[in-house]
């Protein structure tokens, strides 16, 4: 049987580099660029001062962290070698202890190869002992940025809480992932569940194997690790809408191969069991670059919320740790990863820990998607065992009191006493004339509500302007029997690629809804995001409604007797015209426009001016 050829260290030198260049590191040779920060094997040697620590020897790169601290990178050709590859940093760090002009406090070991990829392990030198680098307690798998640099330093401390998150690059590496997918011959549809199953693969106290070269036994320690996570946290049975399956052509078997080492070597390079461990949904937001290449998404209607808005209404909502949240149509747990977020803010360590075992509901209607879902919260910590696949209209959330903690439990009746107090959903938009009427989900939310407790939803503009049965249910059932607090106008690009003019509504269950009656009438089609090749990303330069009005509504949901400032086109509190035949609830009815000053007045009519003679010019000279 031929021999496997060796790997060796020369495939770690264009990884190193190049994911020292992505973190903002200059990667150019200090002895040749003033501003450079990187030396790689024989440029260390190039300095006088690190030549006389090392003598001969050389690590795979060094950087200048500062003038006089330094980081040093050594490299072996296997994962099995990563420890190795550390001791040798330390080993190599100790000789600086004596140097006059350098102190090496950072090593890296970085192991692998390109077919197999690099794992890395990173330690710092606290002036006692080299310790590990964590990033929310877990250890970092990816190199050091400069501002991960700089906190440990600042802290002298390995640790990192909390580090800060670039949403853009995050979706950036999802989009990229998609690709990589993509030409390994996963179909679209799959995607997310495969990701799922190798982020699920990831929280064992050791990776999967990836040097394993069989594709058969890859997926088979891929799949057995992801159904053990699941198994261990009572969901098994979503394990089948994650599983991996080897293709059925023999030929795709090393393509799909290389595409799962390709992603965990992302998820690796991001960090991403320490984003997970964040207070930002992060894996939400991937799973949405992979649904949105879905079909089968879209065909059910189903649109996820950006997590800028579920974070936005868990605030404004006013999440507690005595509520009991949920969501008759959950998706990927956008809204109750948020609403457990800020519980987790705003309460103690052991709040959230009832919280999230006794407080957090949801159905969602597509198992597949439920299993990202579970996936999603078992990455918060907990939360996924109220979660549930199934049908919303035949599950009903009645009291129920567990260990003494007051909580809730689906059964097949509505409760004459619901125990709901906030719900925050999304219900799925009626592509069809024979879909469920968004209403209809509503109302069954409602039904879980407590009396005077308050409901959130993300409506399409139609279900509050079009007449017939949508006319019907704004009349007859939404104020005959409830009380509408606020609308809000969402940005018309909200859920791009998908156009669909959007409205949330905040409703106040059982009290019918008085004529004198104020509602806040909100018109935020500014939320912070700018579109850029193909996406919509937080960007500094764009202005954000939901900042400005995010107190008042806060506040007015809490009182709707709170005086609110009157801001022509964004924000006005007043109560509804009944008097309009077609009752149509949103903003754009009820905001003022401001008076035009004279300089406007003067330039609107010089256009007006304007477009008549070019008109005029215009029919003149195409004649009769």
């Amino acid at each position: 049987m031929p021999r496997r050829p060796q790997d060796t260290e020369v495939h770690a030198y264009d990884f190193i580099k190049g994911n020292l260049r992505t973190l903002g590191w200059d990667v150019r040779n200090p002895e040749r660029a003033d501003s450079g920060q990187v030396w790689t094997q024989n440029e260390c040697l190039s300095n006088p001062e690190i030549k006389s620590c090392l003598v001969l020897d050389r690590p795979e790169n060094i950087v200048k962290v500062s003038e006089h601290l330094l980081w040093v990178i050594e490299a072996k050709r296997s994962h099995g070698q990563l420890a190795q590859a550390v001791k040798e940093a330390e080993d190599y760090a100790d000789r600086f202890k004596a140097s006059p002009a350098f102190r090496a406090v950072f090593v890296s070991g970085v192991a692998g190869n390109d077919i197999d990829s690099f794992l890395v392990r990173s330690r710092y030198f606290n002036g006692k002992q080299f310790v590990p680098v964590t990033l929310n307690t877990v250890d970092a798998t990816a190199l050091l940025s400069p501002a991960q640099v700089q906190s440990i330093l600042r802290n002298n401390n390995g640790e990192i809480t909390d580090p800060e998150i670039d949403e853009s690059l995050f979706v950036a590496k999802a989009e990229h992932i998609n690709e990589i997918l993509h030409l390994g011959a996963v179909n679209p549809h799959q995607r997310a569940g495969v990701m799922a199953a190798l982020l699920l693969s990831m929280l064992g106290s050791t990776p999967p194997n990836i040097e394993e070269r069989d594709p058969s036994t890859l997926i088979g320690d891929i799949n057995t690790r992801a159904e053990g996570i699941l198994r261990s946290q009572g969901k098994a049975n979503f394990f089948d809408h994650v599983r991996i399956n080897l293709p059925s052509t023999p030929d795709n078997h090393v393509k799909l191969r290389k595409a799962l080492v390709d992603t965990l070597q992302e998820l690796n390079n991001l960090n991403i069991r320490s984003a997970m461990n964040s207070g930002v949904d992060w894996l939400g937001a991937f799973y949405e670059v992979f649904l949105k290449y879905a079909n089968w998404a879209q065909d059910l209607g189903i649109v996820l919320t950006p997590r800028h808005v579920t974070r936005f209404i868990a605030d404004v909502m006013d999440i507690r740790p005595h509520d009991i949240i949920y969501d008759p149509t959950c998706g990927t747990g956008g809204f109750l990863v948020a609403g457990l977020d800020y519980v987790s803010q705003i309460g103690s360590k052991e709040q959230r820990e009832e919280f999230k075992k006794h407080s957090v509901f949801g159905i969602e209607q597509d198992a597949g998607i439920a299993a990202l879902a579970v996936v999603n919260m078992i990455f918060r910590g907990d939360g996924k065992n109220n979660i549930k696949e199934g049908n919303c209209f035949a599950n009903y959330l009645g009291p129920y009191t567990n260990n003494g903690t007051r909580s809730a439990r689906f059964g097949p009746a509505q409760s004459p006493n619901p125990p709901i107090t906030k719900v925050m959903m999304n219900p799925p938009f009626a592509l069809k004339r024979s879909d469920e009427k968004e209403f209809k989900f509503i109302d069954q939310a409602l039904a879980q509500l407590g009396h005077g407790e308050t409901l959130f939803a993300v409506l399409p503009t139609a279900c509050m302007v079009k007449p017939g049965i949508y006319l019907q249910w704004r009349r007859d059932v939404l104020l005959a029997g409830h009380t509408l607090l606020a609308v809000v106008t969402f940005p018309l690009d909200l859920f791009y690629p998908v156009a669909v003019g959007t409205v949330g509504v905040f409703v106040r269950k059982g009290v019918p809804h008085t004529r004198a009656q104020n509602v806040l009438w909100i018109r935020a089609v500014n939320d912070g995001l700018l579109k850029r090749k193909g996406k919509r990303l937080p960007n500094s330069r764009a202005s954000n409604d939901l900042t400005k009005v995010r107190d008042v509504l806060k506040a007015f949901i809490q009182n709707p007797a709170y005086a609110v400032p009157n801001v022509p086109r964004l924000q006005k509190a007043c109560p509804i015209d009944f008097g309009d035949r077609l009752l149509e609830l949103v903003p754009e009815s009820y905001l003022d426009q401001p008076v035009p000053t004279e300089a406007e007045l003067r330039e609107g009519i010089e256009q007006i001016v304007r477009d008549a003679v070019a008109f005029q010019i215009k029919s003149r000279r195409e004649g009769p």
